[in-house]
């Protein structure tokens, strides 16, 4: 729950993404689901749920403070919110967008990522790099116009 109100900046909005996964998972419950596939399941569907234009318009026309900051670690000088998420979703893939939610939203090291993830350090670095051009790339973007 925590996790999705933070990336949702909306506790309904979050009851809804947590209850559903749940929702998902009781019919085919086994004991195979762990806290980390849970995490991934919740961060996945937040980014869906971001993603999609509508929800996120109808969230900050309801809570202003959407737009406002969610994360405690800055990307050069973007702090992570709500719009900038969004932004980012529509133009990266869902694993760079894990490596974005575990490293700007959650706080986590690289070590710690490529453990999360299963990946190696190299390759949560090289995806790191990607997003760093993206919001780079969205900056050029929002000067230009």
């Amino acid at each position: 729950m925590r996790k999705a109100e933070r990336m949702l900046r909306s506790r309904e909005d979050a009851v809804d993404v947590v209850h559903a996964l749940f929702a998902d998972l009781i019919p085919t419950w086994t004991s195979d689901v762990d806290l980390p596939y849970l995490y991934r399941a919740v961060t996945n569907r937040c980014l869906n749920a971001v993603r999609d234009r509508g929800t996120r318009a109808r969230l900050l026309e309801r809570e202003p403070m959407a737009a406002a900051p969610v994360g405690r670690v800055r990307l050069d000088d973007e702090v992570i919110g709500v719009a900038l998420l969004g932004a980012l979703a529509e133009r990266l893939d869902d694993a760079h967008m894990q490596v974005l939610v575990c490293r700007f939203l959650d706080d986590m090291t690289q070590d710690e990522i490529a453990d999360h993830l299963g990946v190696s350090r190299k390759t949560v670095g090289k995806r790191l790099d990607r997003i760093r051009d993206a919001v780079t790339a969205l900056r050029g973007e929002e000067h230009a116009s």
